[in-house]
């Protein structure tokens, strides 16, 4: 059976990731584990990238292995990650990865981002 809400009903309603981002508020916790995540990732990404030659950790990120997946949905890829997190085009996030301290200090401020607002 199922039950429809009314607009009386939905007015007091918050559904769970409001909630949480709610109470996370109040205890003045941020989110520590997602921004943990996406520099690892991106520091690994930036090792990877330096190595010179053609090594299997480096063909699996950029995702050119023969061959061709199940009928599925497609799973999120590395470079699909690094695409939305930094905003750049794969080239131009391989060419700054030879750069170390450069994408050191860009992988750092796009994975631990400010929070102005206070």
């Amino acid at each position: 059976m199922k039950c429809e809400r009314t607009e009386k009903d939905s007015a007091g309603y918050m559904d769970n990731k409001e909630k949480t981002e709610w109470v996370l508020n109040q205890a003045g916790v941020k989110r520590e584990l997602l921004y943990t995540v996406k520099a690892r990732k991106l520091a690994y990404y930036g090792h990877t990238m330096r190595k010179q030659g053609g090594c299997l950790e480096k063909e699996i990120m950029q995702g050119t292995m023969p061959g061709a997946r199940r009928r599925a949905r497609p799973r999120t890829a590395w470079m699909d990650n690094i695409k939305t997190w930094t905003g750049l085009p794969v080239e131009e996030s391989v060419r700054m990865t030879a750069d170390r301290d450069k994408w050191r200090k860009y992988a750092h401020g796009v994975a631990n981002p400010r929070i102005e607002d206070g």
